[in-house]
């Protein structure tokens, strides 16, 4: 059986779900895009091929066997997306919840069983239905958990807005020691540089006391200059909203001095090893096509 064990974004990681890019199916069509950067390159006939998004997962696959990391993979559905397994669930502390995520992707949920059958059933939570929530808004970060909501009445009309009021409650329920502290995010179903799809496309903490922190991706200022008091202005590498929607804050930290980003971030992999960071680059910009990166295809189940 797995111990399930996470309680920061950087602690050494033992095990973790990596998506798949096998059988990702074919371009969707233009209304059934999940955000407004897929959008773009469905219009722009830039949509990513599968064979390069399986190249870049394999790297990233490599990466993790490199610092001896158990990768556990979903099944392989037939013309499915299921690279981004951040989405479908996250765990905190030892509990692993079971995201209420997109009703077209809740087959992506029974494509991990295998790994659910090695979890005890009583560390598996199921939020009720009107909990909505997805894993790249959910970071637990030592006594707090940090959340991205949208709690505007308009909630219903982005399709871009992922988790709820009723989810940061609901954490605060399960996890009655942490501190829950949530954050407003911007929304556009149809600007991609204007929309943070969740609080990992505009905020990442890191090791050594580091963050990277995209302003306009809050929409309460005070909530933002929360979390530049919180890590000192002095550790904040600042992205602009380019570098946002290139997605330069979904890193992924392997270890606190271990980060995997993407070959093409010059100025932040040149920040982070000047911060003293070992950084591990990879390509994924074919993957960042779909508004993710490295955290969102990941699904953390160990760090010591």
């Amino acid at each position: 059986m797995l111990q399930l064990q996470v309680k920061d974004e950087i602690s050494k990681l033992k095990a973790v779900v990596l998506g798949t890019a096998k059988s990702s199916g074919p371009v969707p069509r233009t209304e059934d895009a999940y955000d407004p950067k897929s959008l773009e390159h469905i219009l722009a006939g830039t949509y990513p091929k599968e064979d390069d998004m399986i190249f870049e997962m394999e790297a990233f696959k490599a990466v993790f066997e490199k610092y001896g990391v158990q990768v556990f993979r979903p099944e392989v559905l037939e013309d499915c997306n299921q690279i981004f397994t951040r989405d479908i669930a996250f765990v905190i502390e030892d509990k692993l919840i079971i995201a209420n995520i997109l009703p077209d992707r809740e087959k992506e949920v029974e494509a991990i069983l295998h790994v659910l059958d090695k979890i005890e059933d009583s560390n598996i939570l199921h939020p009720p239905e009107e909990v909505h929530v997805e894993g790249g808004d959910v970071m637990p970060w030592n006594e707090y958990i940090f959340v991205g909501t949208y709690t505007a009445p308009d909630y219903p009309d982005y399709i871009t807005a992922r988790t709820n009021k009723a989810a940061v409650d609901y954490l605060k329920a399960q996890f009655p020691k942490k501190t829950v502290k949530s954050f407003e995010l911007r929304k556009s179903n149809t600007n991609a540089q204007e929309n943070a799809l969740h609080l990992d496309c505009c905020f990442q903490p890191l090791g050594k006391g580091k963050a990277i922190l995209h302003r306009n991706g809050f929409l309460v200022e005070e909530e933002y200059q929360w979390l530049v008091a919180f890590f000192g202005k002095e550790n904040i590498f600042e992205i602009n909203a380019h570098e946002m929607y290139r997605m330069f804050s979904n890193v992924f930290s392997i270890s606190p001095d271990v980060i995997v980003s993407e070959k093409s971030f010059t100025r932040l992999n040149t920040w982070l090893r000047q911060q003293g960071f070992t950084v591990e680059e990879i390509p994924y910009a074919e993957i960042s096509k779909q508004e993710g990166l490295l955290r969102c295809s990941t699904l953390p189940l160990i760090r010591e």
